[in-house]
């Protein structure tokens, strides 16, 4: 029943409670209100406001029927209301409160009403994961999201960075939110538990950036079997696990509400659209989903999901390549990868001068490029290269 509240009711409530502007929903299922009998003991709760509006749904044990009296009450509601409910009560589910954005939830809950900014961004009050977001690429791309207006989930292993990155995005005291989750992408109930707190902490799903990998450089002779394996789950496997638990609250909301898209987008590589000289495990995998979206995209429109890849060139100065000790410059010297390399500063200017910009690629090009990505309804199962010229399409 729980998992049915968070995969169908919750993003379905979003839905059907927004009007011109999509709102952002929060399940609160405290203890104190599981034990809540009626919407008089509801209002007798420190945090709920005298002037609230609350609408009880009565049925609460088939999430079908929960929708059905949902949907008439909200109906009957908005005939004689201009604003929607602040709370939808589901007796012995919780509460689910209703705002504009991430913030007016929080004050809704029993935050205390602060000095906020509100901006209007290119991805506002859009609820956004990005897998692999803790550090490197990943941050980057949450960090320029979240300033853009968008409600990021930071997915992510490393713990420590998580926090440390969802808390400085929520000191800059905008009304849109970070939240973190750690995630193992190529665990599937570790994905679809990050699924599952998304929604209940903003209420559904927008975009979901498959971003986590991993990248092992080494020739046939050197690459294990276990590397590979490990390769392939994190940026193969880790993919479609992803794609299959987004989709799934992707659907519903697109059931609730017409007209509604959504994307589901891979942060993929130039390595994905040509094969890489003692890189096989990596680009095999990129390849591999770029056949992923492609398919996925052909599948999913229907439900107007968008499904793209996006091909990064090389990132020279983020760690993964430029790590001291662990960074591909090293691992690229090592493997003689580069003829004739002394140094890393010789395997650095060998890559240099083969991008026709003369540079690496950088977080704000594949931003972009994600932008044009959730901004058109049209385009879906590209792979779209973001290579300063070294890859062209044909």
């Amino acid at each position: 029943m729980s998992n049915l509240i968070t995969s169908l009711v919750i993003p379905a409530i979003r839905m059907l409670t927004s009007r011109e502007k999509i709102m952002t929903v929060r399940l609160d299922n405290r203890e104190e209100i599981l034990s809540v009998e009626n919407e008089e003991d509801l209002r007798k709760l420190n945090f709920i406001k005298k002037s609230a509006g609350i609408l009880v749904v009565d049925e609460t044990t088939d999430p079908e029927e929960i929708l059905e009296d949902l949907e008439v009450k909200l109906c009957a509601w908005f005939d004689s209301r201009i604003v929607h409910p602040d709370y939808l009560f589901l007796k012995g589910v919780g509460v689910v409160a209703i705002a504009e954005n991430a913030y007016l939830l929080d004050v809704l809950l029993g935050a205390p009403l602060v000095e906020v900014k509100e901006i209007s961004g290119r991805v506002q009050d859009k609820i956004v994961i990005v897998t692999g977001g803790a550090q490197g690429f990943g941050g980057g791309i949450a960090e320029l999201l979240y300033a853009q207006g968008a409600n990021v989930v930071i997915a992510d292993l490393n713990e420590e960075a998580g926090v440390k990155i969802t808390t400085a995005l929520n000191a800059t005291m905008q009304t849109n939110k970070a939240f973190f989750v750690k995630a193992n992408v190529s665990d599937p109930e570790s994905v679809e538990a990050m699924i599952a707190a998304t929604v209940n902490y903003f209420g559904g799903l927008d975009v979901i950036i498959s971003n986590a990998g991993i990248l092992r450089a080494g020739g046939l002779d050197e690459m294990s079997p276990e590397v590979f394996s490990l390769m392939t789950d994190v940026n193969y496997k880790g993919y479609f696990l992803c794609a299959k638990y987004a989709a799934a609250i992707m659907k519903v909301q697109a059931r609730f509400r017409e007209n509604y898209y959504t994307d589901i987008i891979q942060i993929n590589s130039k390595s994905g659209l040509k094969g890489s000289n003692r890189n096989f495990a990596y680009a095999g995998g990129k390849f591999g989903g770029i056949g992923l979206t492609q398919s996925f995209a052909m599948e999913l429109m229907p439900h107007r999901i968008k499904v793209n890849s996006v091909c990064p060139g090389n990132f020279f100065e983020g760690p993964l390549w430029s790590d001291p000790e662990k960074g591909l410059f090293v691992q690229y010297l090592k493997a003689g990868k580069v003829p004739g390399a002394k140094t890393i500063e010789d395997v650095k200017a060998f890559y240099e001068a083969q991008v026709p910009a003369g540079r690496g690629c950088r977080v704000i090009d594949v931003v972009r490029a994600i932008f044009y990505i959730i901004e058109q309804e049209y385009e879906t199962g590209q792979a779209v290269p973001v290579t300063g010229g070294q890859n062209m399409l044909n």
